[in-house]
């Protein structure tokens, strides 16, 4: 059993774990991560895609009341079904779009370069999302001004998950954020940050399990059972580590906006093109 590469499979899982549901990109975060623990051939990049089912049972796990309520009343409950539908309707662009562009996209923009260029541009469109959404509703939802459109998951249309659905799109480009692209784009169609960030999390459970088991398909062929302790150390790293970031976040949110995450990114993005284009340090692509 190679020690190193499970410690280099447990840091992948916690920079997974506390990246994946803040809007500031799990996937940029670990292939920048991986470059520099030298943790990024063939089978280190379907691990990356793969241990995020990991968050995805974190979610299942925070939110199993729901989630179980849901299941048992899809026979028979209306309210069940269309929260079972926005799921679904939000879930199926990535799909198609997914299926379409995802091998063009990660042979052109898994690397530093691009990477950072899609930190710095999403952490301004934030910036921009949340001036607009306190000059329409206040700094924080609910303290005094008017109410975003829609105040509650159950209240969100169908339209309103295939909007959220779209802009999920955009997280095809590795910077740009899973998490942020849904939520900032939540907001930017009348959710209110709550809702958003909430939507957000249970949009993941069909797209991460679904990206992980595809990828795990498509690369079986590379896999052996000897690269089970790694998976299941990642795995395991990234469930822990989401399920504590999940709860902070919801708490965050109720006095917090996303502004410190736009400026990280933006600073962060900076940097890595800094040290790319000096050469301080060698970005693996």
């Amino acid at each position: 059993m190679d020690v190193i590469l499970l410690l280099k499979a447990a840091i992948m899982g916690v920079v997974e774990g506390l990246t994946e549901f803040l809007p500031v990109s799990s996937t940029g975060h670990l292939i920048l991560t991986g470059s520099l623990l030298d943790f990024n051939n063939s089978v280190a990049k379907t691990f990356d895609i793969a241990i995020q089912t990991g968050a995805m049972f974190a979610v299942m796990w925070e939110y199993r009341q729901r989630v179980g309520a849901t299941l048992a009343g899809l026979a028979s409950e209306k309210a069940a079904q269309r929260f079972a539908l926005n799921v679904g309707v939000a879930f199926l662009p990535a799909v198609v779009f997914g299926l379409l562009l995802g091998k063009a996209i990660k042979e052109r923009l898994f690397s530093a370069v691009p990477v950072a260029l899609a930190f710095i541009i999403g952490g301004v469109i934030i910036l921009w999302v949340e001036r607009r959404h306190h000059a329409l509703y206040g700094a924080r939802d609910g303290a005094g001004a008017r109410q975003a459109r829609v105040e509650s998951v159950d209240a969100m249309s169908w339209l309103d998950a295939l909007k959220v659905g779209l802009v999920q799109c955009l997280a095809l480009i590795p910077g740009t954020s899973r998490s942020g692209a849904t939520i900032i784009g939540g907001m930017l169609f009348g959710l209110s940050r709550r809702v958003a960030t909430e939507f957000s999390f249970y949009l993941a459970m069909p797209t991460l399990i679904g990206a992980g088991a595809y990828s795990l398909y498509k690369e079986r062929a590379a896999l052996s059972a000897a690269d089970v302790p790694m998976f299941a150390v990642g795995f395991v790293f990234s469930f822990i580590f989401a399920l504590l970031c999940i709860r902070w976040l919801i708490r965050y949110i109720s006095t917090h906006d996303f502004t410190g995450f736009a400026w990280y990114r933006i600073a962060f993005g900076g940097v890595i093109l800094l040290t790319a284009y000096t050469g301080m340090v060698h970005w693996v692509d």
